[in-house]
């Protein structure tokens, strides 16, 4: 075989610059190359014999075939989970149980200097293509982008994913759960889908277009298509991404089993909401009464016990603006141990969800030769729920942090779908034990620095060991093209590509002394800076994550802090004052390479880059004022829908209607935030709900008569320029007015990642707990104009 495969990588050279890939002379499958840079696609196959005046006097028929994989090219698994800090499972110490984390790793390798983004979509499209955040289009979450090249959001067509390779290469390919690697306002039903898995390489594609949803009612797409909401009272996202994966393998098998395949999982565990069984939630109650500070001793002496930090490592302090756990009162305590249950039994359940996927692969005939890479968190665990946590995160988007009086009467509703709950900025710096900081910090290791468990049988032994070396993201490509003896394309689809930024560590799985791979790495969000060379780090903090409000900041005036991490595992030890020539030079590398890798302009503005009026963001209802919709339809993106925040608006609906008709006519948003205008048992209603602090609920002083009506909502806003100012709404029927109510505070910025707008009914979460969805609409919806000259 290895002839053969030498063969094809002589042929692939040869053909690239003549015909763009392996052209089958015989009609034999193409068989990808290791060696070379070849162009795909392949060339397409033609008949190449002798064709006579008749099949009699003609050579045999041959189809062409498919390109191959090379022979032994194994099964990849990648699983990346969400949100997590580097002490948050039990696998790397944490109070979180992990037994199916635990059972891996036995069998496995567990990486403890693995690196991560700090954020989401930067981590996932740096996962995908090899290359680094900035150069693959997406320096911050898809809903923050600013139309500069390393932040549009988009992924482009020079960095071809890994998975693309893989597919033009023999294997078939799978994306199941979360994909924030959209462009907001290319997540609607008309597209356009290059940027949605299928356009990125995925065969198949299952799971949420958005950074994150309520774990019992999320909005669901499989490929293309939408799914809409599963109606079903038992349901967990979680449960549900397992059984996908399980199905899609199990039909690999019983279809083409010779076949490698390509799947990678991305639960929503554990970013906010933090929603779990009661049952498994009441497990854990009582269980983190120590705090957070406790908690972080305790992580800490469990990771040295366990060896996943050294013995001579230092905990690193709380920071200045976190109270302790001893400071809070007695309200506090008991909110924040319930937000902590919710979380932890989150965590469980994503743990053996996760693991049935795990069993199931390793039933397989061919399990042997899987490669499983599972990376625990693609950040450190977030500070986003503020001081206090929040019942809705979409609050922190919205500048606005909850305080305790607004929640704990609500305490109990923690972890149900009623809520977009997230824990206090406390439980995030305990989960991150033993670093500094949280998701969002790229300058320190809380937020960078997540566990990674890797496994492949079939070629490497060891197991229930762990390795050191400094790996990043990046790095996650490169090994598994490695390992499946495919080269890096020089073009793909016609595209010249940006050569991949990552190694392969494959070598590393061998030899736990092997040579580091990854000796120099830049790191940046949000203006939180680091630079890694050589074992020392420059960081310089721009913001503490848990302020969504950042007023003027000169990023050339911050101080930076520089670690020795050969010495320091976890960035305990400032030793700037001591070495100011090493913090110069990281420094100055620091701006060379955020300079080659696109991450320049710098932009430190928070909640307010979410909106497309300050960021000129694309938006698919462009500069129209006047919506019409021909009846009802569900599931369009608040990024690709009317703009309602900030101003007045009218809603206007012609239908036919009985008696105590009740049904939805328009929604935006949900429980998180967004309007409602319906009718309830005959009486027409408008809902606004200020991030899940406070509904405002207006209705009509009487029913609506049953027959043809023009049934109105118009809301005056009075907040002038103010962002979330007040206003009025007034319902009227026929022209008439029925009912007046005054909005003290509107929503002013983003309603939700991942609720839409729907007519007709209201695929996600109620606006208002006055209904329960879907609440589908009785009689005929004929009409439904959105005016935003009102």
């Amino acid at each position: 075989m290895t002839g053969r495969i030498a063969l094809v990588s002589a042929l692939a050279l040869l053909a690239v610059g003549a015909s763009g890939g392996v052209h089958a002379q015989s009609n034999a499958p193409p068989i990808a190359a290791r060696d070379g840079q070849p162009v795909l696609p392949y060339a397409e196959q033609k008949f190449r014999g002798t064709i006579g005046t008749t099949y009699l006097n003609s050579d045999p028929p041959q189809f062409p075939a498919p390109v191959a994989a090379p022979e032994g090219a194994p099964n990849v698994l990648l699983i990346l989970l969400d949100d997590v800090g580097f002490g948050q499972f039990a696998v790397t110490g944490g109070g979180v149980p992990s037994p199916a984390m635990d059972k891996l790793a036995e069998d496995a390798l567990l990486y403890t200097r693995f690196h991560t983004t700090a954020l989401c979509s930067p981590t996932r499209a740096a996962l995908l293509t090899g290359r680094n955040h900035n150069v693959s289009g997406t320096g911050v979450i898809t809903e923050l982008a600013t139309g500069y090249d390393g932040y549009t959001g988009i992924i482009p067509k020079d960095t071809a994913t890994v998975a693309e390779i893989l597919r033009q290469n023999g294997y078939v390919t799978a994306w199941i759960g979360k994909n924030h690697n959209t462009p907001i306002y290319e997540t609607s039903v008309v597209g356009p889908f290059d940027h949605w898995p299928n356009g990125l390489g995925f065969d198949y594609f299952y799971g949420f277009m958005a950074g994150d949803t309520n774990q019992l009612r999320p909005y669901l797409f499989e490929n293309q298509t939408a799914l809409g909401t599963p109606e079903r009272d038992d349901y967990y996202l979680s449960v549900d991404l397992a059984d996908k994966t399980i199905d899609w393998l199990k039909a690999l098998e019983a279809i083409q089993p010779d076949k490698p395949w390509f799947a990678y999982l991305a639960p929503a565990a554990t970013h906010a909401p933090h929603q779990a069984p009661k049952a498994l939630i009441e497990k854990y109650a009582g269980r983190f009464s120590m705090g957070w500070d406790a908690y972080r001793e305790e992580t800490f002496q469990h990771q040295k016990e366990r060896g996943i930090i050294p013995q001579n490592a230092t905990l690193t302090p709380r920071p200045d603006s976190l109270p302790a756990w001893d400071s809070l009162d007695d309200d506090q305590k008991r909110l924040y141990e319930r937000m902590m249950e919710a979380f932890a039994a989150f965590g469980e359940q994503v743990d053996a969800e996760v693991g049935r996927v795990l069993d199931y692969v390793a039933s397989l005939p061919d399990a042997d030769n899987t490669l499983i890479i599972y990376i625990i968190g693609d950040n450190g665990a977030s500070a986003e729920g503020g001081f206090d946590g929040t019942l809705n995160e979409n609050a922190f988007f919205n500048a606005y942090l909850m305080t305790v009086d607004d929640m704990l009467s609500r305490i109990d509703e923690i972890g149900t779908e009623l809520h977009f709950n997230h824990f206090p900025a406390g439980w995030a710096w305990g989960v991150d034990s033993p670093f500094q900081w949280t998701k969002q910090v790229a300058s320190h290791l809380g937020g960078v620095r997540n566990p990674m468990i890797v496994k492949w049988p079939a070629r490497y032994a060891a197991h229930g060991e762990t390795r050191t070396q400094f790996l990043h993201v990046i790095d996650i490509a490169p090994t598994i093209l490695d390992a499946a003896g495919i080269a890096e394309p020089r073009s793909v689809d016609g595209t010249a590509q940006t050569p991949i930024q990552g190694t392969s560590f494959l070598g590393t799985l061998a030899d736990p002394a092997a040579d580091e791979v990854r000796t120099s790495q830049y790191f940046e969000m949000f203006v939180n800076r680091g630079m890694y060379k050589d074992g020392w780090w420059a960081a310089s903090l721009a913001f503490e994550p848990w302020d969504p409000v950042r007023g003027d900041f000169n990023p050339l005036e911050a101080a930076w802090e520089l670690y020795n991490l050969d010495e320091d595992f976890t960035q305990a030890h400032d030793v700037a004052a001591d070495n100011p020539a090493k913090l110069e030079e990281l420094k100055a590398l620091w701006w060379a390479e955020a300079s080659k890798n696109k991450a320049l302009p710098l932009d430190w503005r928070g909640a307010e880059r979410f909106s497309a009026e300050l960021t000129g963001k694309p938006n698919l209802a462009g500069d129209r004022t006047l919506f019409t919709y021909p009846g009802p339809l569900a599931g369009l993106p608040e990024a690709s829908a009317p703009d309602l925040k900030n101003k007045s608006f009218r809603v206007v609906a012609t239908v036919e209607i009985g008696d105590a008709a009740s049904g939805m006519i328009f929604t935006q948003g949900g429980n998180t935030g967004g309007w409602a205008f319906y009718l309830k048992d005959g009486k027409l209603k408008a809902a606004h709900n200020y991030i899940d602090v406070e509904t405002y609920l207006v209705e009509s002083e009487g029913t609506v008569p049953a027959g043809a009506r023009e049934l109105a909502m118009d809301f005056t806003y009075e907040g002038g320029d103010q962002m979330g100012g007040s206003g009025t709404v007034v319902l009227s029927v026929d022209g008439a007015e029925v009912g007046r109510g005054a909005i003290a505070r509107t929503t002013p910025f983003k309603y939700s990642l991942s609720e839409n707008q729907d007519i007709g009914s209201d695929t996600g979460t109620p606006v208002s707990g006055d209904y329960r969805a879907p609440l589908v609409f009785q009689g005929k919806l004929d009409e439904v104009v959105v005016d935003l000259t009102n």
